[in-house]
C-alpha cells in the first residue's frame, strides 16, 4: 500500500528527477507543483485511495491492493478463471491454447525488476 508521508515530498521532487511511476501515471497527476503542503496532502489522501481501493495493478493479477490485502483477491481470482474456462467452452474457435493464469500471486515485490537480497532469501525461504 502506499505510504502517505513518502508521496507528500515527491511532488517537489519530481520536478528534479522522476522518482515514483504510480504518482506521475495516475489520472489526476498536477501539471505544476502544488501551492501548498496542505494541497499537496490534500491531493495525496485522494491519490492513496485510488492506489489502493481504485487502480487494479497487473502484478497483482489486476485486483487492487487493498482486495490482495484483505484476501478479497482469492475468490475474484477464482470468478475470472470460472468465467474464462466457460467462455473457452462456449466458443472453443476463439481460444487457441489456455486461458490466463488466473492464480493469486504469491509473493509480491515493489520493484520485480531490481528484487534485493532479502527478498530473493525470503521468495527462496517461502518458495
Amino acid at each position: 500500500m502506499v505510504c502517505p508521508l513518502y508521496c507528500a515530498h515527491v511532488k517537489s521532487i519530481n520536478q528534479q528527477r522522476p522518482l515514483s511511476s504510480p504518482l506521475k501515471y495516475h489520472p489526476g497527476y498536477p501539471d505544476k507543483p502544488f501551492e501548498s503542503l496542505e494541497e499537496a496532502r490534500l491531493w495525496v489522501v485522494g491519490f492513496q485511495r485510488w492506489y489502493n481501493d481504485e487502480h487494479r495493478h497487473s502484478g497483482l493479477k489486476f485486483v487492487t491492493p487493498g482486495q490482495r490485502h484483505r484476501g478479497e483477491d482469492i475468490a475474484i481470482l477464482e470468478q475470472r478463471r470460472q468465467l474464462y474456462e466457460a467462455a473457452k467452452n462456449l466458443f472453443p474457435g476463439r481460444w487457441s491454447g489456455k486461458t490466463r493464469n488466473w492464480e493469486p500471486v504469491k509473493t509480491v515485490y515493489l520493484n520485480p525488476g531490481k528484487p534485493i537480497k532479502k527478498e530473493i532469501e525470503l521468495k527462496q525461504v517461502n518458495g
